[in-house]
């Protein structure tokens, strides 16, 4: 019995794996999956469903759960099996601390001229969905945008590491009980930081980035105070 229609959706990705099916790039779909707000906290994974979808072995199966576990995407519950997990205010604090850190640092350190058309892509995608009332799809957009920010810093690792960060962040964003309240405020942000960044102004772009984030840190901690209260 498959666990879900995500499950379903994984077996489009089996034709990717081809002959080069490894744990790592099974937990890259995984991953995506997560980041594009498809795997809710408290979401269980199945070995047997999921291996079925992909065409993978347990074992590879097992080894991408602990790459995930590693990364703070996935938990393992003794006797109950693979969830996703629950992040707690804690973790939220943490991860804004990162990404002020890494996001505006990326933005400072960015060269003239830089290429923005992953930015702008991302922000017109955010926009167009917007448009259309897709508001999962504009948290989507808005993952692409900041991992866009995080790519002009010119660093592979930069990269990587933000992309494990906004997984982690699209469990967070599951707290709000209302995605569009929540994400349509920053699309005019994000439009703004890409102007900034067109206009040849990145400490701009780096401070409204930093005022961003901190409002969208102190909305997230409320909510979770709220829903556990």
């Amino acid at each position: 019995m498959v666990s879900g229609a995500w499950v379903q959706e994984l077996s489009a990705e089996r034709a990717a794996l081809g002959r080069a099916s490894t744990a790592g790039r099974v937990a890259e779909i995984l991953r995506a999956h997560v980041t594009e707000g498809r795997l809710p906290p408290g979401t269980r994974l199945s070995e047997e469903d999921i291996g079925a979808a992909l065409g993978v072995s347990r074992n590879t199966l097992r080894e991408a759960f602990r790459l995930l576990a590693h990364e703070r995407l996935l938990v393992h519950e003794f006797n109950r099996g693979v969830f996703v997990r629950r992040l707690t205010v804690a973790d939220v604090h943490d991860l804004y601390r990162f990404r002020r850190l890494v996001e505006a640092g990326a933005l400072r350190a960015c060269p003239a001229g830089a290429p923005l058309d992953d930015v702008r892509r991302a922000v017109e995608e955010g926009e167009a969905a917007a448009a259309e009332g897709r508001w999962v799809d504009v948290g989507t957009a808005n993952m692409r945008f900041h991992q866009s920010l995080a790519a002009l810093s010119g660093s592979p690792r930069v990269e990587e590491a933000m992309r494990h960060v906004l997984a982690e962040l699209r469990l967070v964003f599951h707290v709000m009980a209302a995605p569009q309240t929540f994400h349509e405020p920053y699309l005019a942000d994000n439009r703004r930081i890409l102007d900034l960044l067109e206009s040849g102004e990145p400490d701009a772009a780096a401070t409204a980035l930093e005022r961003y984030l901190t409002a969208a840190e102190e909305q997230l901690t409320a909510a979770y105070a709220a829903a556990s209260g």
